[in-house]
């Protein structure tokens, strides 16, 4: 399985991003698949996960703001972005996970490389 993630850029706070993730395989409808984030210096850490059946979870710090889909015609991902605040300053990366709605790293086994999303105040 390969991931592909991309779609980061420089925005200002209170602007929006999408970032897509496009997966290799044949059996992109059975993955569930997260985004996480790691600002300098700090942890990786969860933003959202999406199951293969299409249920969705979400780091209480981005509730309500980001907003994870799939597209299994495209194999692909999306984090939505919206209301962005420089706190949400990190390389966000995509990866798959075994488990439904996993929030921790080592529940996924396979990871993209980051893409960096950068918000100015």
């Amino acid at each position: 399985v390969q991931l592909q993630a991309s779609g980061g850029g420089l925005v200002q706070a209170g602007g929006s991003l999408r970032l897509s993730c496009a997966a290799s395989g044949r059996t992109f409808s059975s993955y569930n698949m997260g985004w996480f984030r790691q600002a300098p210096g700090k942890e990786r850490e969860f933003v959202a996960a999406i199951s293969w059946l299409g249920s969705t979870t979400y780091a209480d710090s981005v509730k309500g703001r980001f907003t994870i889909s799939r597209d299994n015609a495209k194999n692909t991902v999306y984090l939505q972005m919206d209301s962005l605040k420089p706190e949400d300053t990190a390389a966000y990366y995509c990866a798959k996970s075994w488990a439904l709605l996993a929030m921790t790293p080592g529940q996924y086994d396979y990871w993209g490389q980051g893409t960096l999303v950068t918000v100015s105040s």
